[in-house]
């Protein structure tokens, strides 16, 4: 089970997982432990008819420390939650609920990236594009196209297109920021 106690002993792995030098990550660790009893309190307190006192109930299985370890592991790689459960030992729905509950705290610690935008939708135009990635220089797509199956033994290896299961040429579509064209290269293998 992955915890702070054992990672901290392995600085390269605990740099690698969180992004952050386990002396980081004890300096970040001072400012928000002391912000955590309010936090949570605040956390339970909006609930008007409670039937238990703040503090009542199950206690959380990961210490706070881990909590917060679980959360830079979760934004640093990006791994799904049913890896969460493996790798902390909870369930993945518990990973979930204790990633909301300490996110707000952590975020106004220390920047945690967010989402830009809530719906995911394809971008059309080069306006579009520039307004969710400014400064971008280049887009790069490929197709492929079927083509007759060659007779030669070598073009049909060289050919043969494992996604299609057909015969086909690759064609890349480039366009950079100073050109209004589409350029059209055909790839041929051989």
């Amino acid at each position: 089970m992955l915890s702070y106690d054992r990672l901290s002993r392995k600085p390269r792995l605990f740099k690698s997982f969180t992004g952050l030098s386990v002396q980081q990550f004890d300096d970040i660790f001072k400012i928000i432990e002391p912000k955590y009893p309010k936090h949570e309190i605040k956390r339970l307190s909006y609930k008007r008819n409670r039937e238990r006192e703040i503090g009542g109930g199950r206690r959380f299985k990961l210490f706070v420390k881990d909590r917060v370890i679980m959360i830079l592991v979760y934004y640093r790689l990006y791994i799904t939650y049913t890896l969460m459960e493996f790798l902390f030992g909870l369930d993945q729905s518990n990973v979930c609920r204790d990633i909301q509950k300490i996110e707000r705290l952590i975020r106004s610690c220390l920047p945690i990236p967010q989402k830009l935008y809530k719906v995911t939708r394809r971008l059309k135009t080069k306006e579009e594009v520039e307004q969710y990635f400014p400064g971008f220089m280049a887009f790069t797509d490929c197709t492929e196209q079927p083509i007759p199956k060659p007779e030669d033994r070598l073009r049909k290896r060289l050919y043969y297109s494992g996604n299609k299961k057909k015969h086909t040429v690759k064609n890349l579509y480039s366009k950079s920021e100073g050109s209004d064209n589409l350029q059209n290269k055909a790839q041929t293998k051989g």
